[in-house]
């Protein structure tokens, strides 16, 4: 798998971000996008989302924090 792009899975749900809902476009999340894994789910933050919150997950907060 592509660490940059993180293609989905065949049958799995669209990409959205976590944070404001944004789906990402043609399946994949671009990869300006910040992916992480809570819980053992992966997930998705769009560009505008990772930006207004890169302090936190510089920090490795949970996202429950920010």
């Amino acid at each position: 798998m592509d660490e940059e792009t993180h293609p989905v899975e065949p049958g799995a749900e669209r990409v959205v971000c976590a944070r404001c809902g944004t789906a990402a476009h043609g399946g994949t999340a671009p990869p300006t996008w910040s992916c992480s894994v809570e819980n053992g789910r992966r997930h998705y933050l769009c560009d505008d989302c990772a930006r207004a919150h890169i302090r936190a997950i510089e920090s490795r907060l949970d996202s429950a924090w920010w």
